[in-house]
């Protein structure tokens, strides 16, 4: 079967990378399937998009915000027209079931409405000054050129919510897709493309982490950072950034808890239980990877899991029976399997999974079987450390305030949840769960765009995606101040 082959998209051109090396983006339910062929980018490469950034920054910043929501408004009816189309390759170069996939472009769709309603509303403040005549007031300008560099489990969202806010700001962007996703940023970018946004506003460089995205982090002409992926690259990231003085947002790993209390409607947890941990293969930064039970109902609600996740049927997402996909690849497999190895080892029990699944519809793909883990203690590396698979503990607390320590017992905070019926014990996980995200009676899962999108410690570094949180790290504040007064005052002294 033949293949189409992709080049890296650099001052409205498509170019092949000077480094005239290629890799495939290969379909992780059906290795035989290969979705494309795509540039494997060096420093070169990311050199000539800054450049091409750089120069149409220059009229960029000047086109008025208004009409740069235009542009976007635009894309996101494009996005609704092509939704089907872009989900089924989705589901192709990234494996999670097509109703998953059709979400994904949804959030673009919905990123796209939301920040297309920013255009005219780039608010600064008006304040009064201290001096008679004279004015003051601050503004939002854009930051220049901002280098992004995108995970592969939300292949089009993330971008979404990383070329949005950047271009409705007024910031020209490169854009490095994770290796085993592109197709999807360049239906993203091509999508803006045919919204009318002008040659050279974003870029794309595709290619490995060390060789096209590492360059674009340390490049002087970049000027700022956008970076979701593992903690131990962000940690790079960050560093890399903070010695050439760029801001950087971080958005990074997740240990993500749902606290059960004997009053929760058990029926409505497991629901949240089976969709927070398998949902996307459990490849989400915000899976429920740990659930911390109540001992009284420890028992009934286990059994019931195991029984639910036994019955999961795994194999193609694009077939629309298919309730669980694929890991993306190898590597991942090879995390679910250590992991499981390593639960056992420490004295915890897997009581369904913990292998891959490689027999018949499953022979050509990268599969693991849903894996509950029971029988962990707080501590256990499994009980601490992200797998990014579907893989989910479960922990036994006596009590409430027991489920709140062993929640925050760990070096994340992205996102948690809560299943009570008690109104008490919700504002007080409101309040104490150490969370960028809290849920109350639904999973770890579901977040909305036009809310603020991050963690705590060592999840993220206080930058927010979505909402206006977005609009705070893709514009710089600039204080102005009008004196007509025809003669020098001087602050402070007059």
């Amino acid at each position: 079967m033949s293949h189409k082959l992709y080049k890296n998209l650099i001052g409205g051109e498509w170019v092949a990378a000077k480094t005239g090396k290629t890799f495939l983006n290969i379909n992780p339910a059906d290795k035989n399937d290969i979705v494309g062929e795509f540039q494997s980018s060096g420093a070169d490469d990311v050199d000539a998009a800054v450049k091409a950034a750089e120069a149409a920054f220059k009229t960029w910043r000047i086109f008025p915000a208004p009409k740069r929501a235009e542009i976007l408004y635009r894309t996101g009816q494009l996005l609704e027209q092509r939704k089907e189309q872009y989900a089924q390759e989705m589901t192709r170069e990234m494996g999670k079931v097509i109703a998953e996939t059709r979400g994904d472009v949804q959030e673009a769709i919905d990123t796209a409405y939301y920040m297309a309603g920013e255009g005219r509303r780039l608010f600064g403040q008006t304040t009064p000054s201290e001096l008679q005549n004279k004015f003051a007031m601050s503004v939002r300008m854009p930051v220049g050129v901002c280098g992004m560099i995108a995970p592969w489990n939300f292949p089009m969202a993330i971008p979404s919510w990383k070329l949005f806010p950047a271009l409705v700001c007024g910031n020209t962007c490169v854009i490095k897709p994770a290796e085993d996703t592109p197709l999807s940023t360049f239906n993203l970018v091509q999508t803006l493309i045919d919204a009318g946004l002008p040659k050279g506003v974003v870029n794309i460089v595709t290619g490995y982490g060390p060789d096209a995205g590492a360059p674009i982090v340390s490049h002087p002409g970049v000027r700022a950072v956008s970076f979701t992926g593992s903690s131990e690259v962000g940690r790079i990231v960050g560093q890399t950034a903070a010695a050439n003085f760029k801001p950087c947002s971080l958005e990074m790993g997740g240990k993500n808890a749902m606290i059960v209390l004997d009053d929760a409607n058990l029926d409505l947890a497991l629901d949240g239980a089976v969709w927070g941990s398998f949902g996307t293969a459990g490849q989400r930064c915000t899976a429920t990877s740990r659930i911390i039970l109540h001992k009284k109902i420890a028992a009934e609600f286990t059994e019931k899991l195991v029984t639910r996740a036994k019955a999961l049927k795994v194999g193609n997402g694009l077939d629309e029976s298919i309730e669980m996909g694929p890991q993306i690849n190898e590597q991942q497999i090879e995390t679910s399997t250590k992991y499981s190895k390593i639960a056992q080892e420490e004295g915890a029990k897997i009581l369904c999974g913990g292998t891959r699944l490689a027999e018949g519809p499953h022979a050509n793909g990268t599969f693991f079987a849903p894996t509950v883990v029971a029988g962990v203690k707080p501590k256990m590396r499994i009980a601490q450390e992200e797998v990014f698979g579907p893989v989910v503990s479960l922990i036994e607390c006596d009590s409430f305030d027991d489920a709140l320590d062993i929640a925050n017992s760990i070096q994340y905070g992205l996102s948690t949840a809560l299943y009570s019926r008690d109104v008490n014990h919700a504002f007080r996980a409101m309040r104490d769960l150490e969370a960028g995200i809290t849920y109350i009676n639904a999973p770890t899962i579901g977040a909305e765009v036009h809310l603020p999108f991050g963690g705590v410690k060592q999840t993220g570094n206080g930058h927010r995606e979505g909402g206006t949180g977005a609009l705070d790290f893709y514009t710089t504040w600039k204080s102005v101040y009008v004196d007509y007064s025809d003669k020098l005052q001087r602050a402070q002294i007059d």
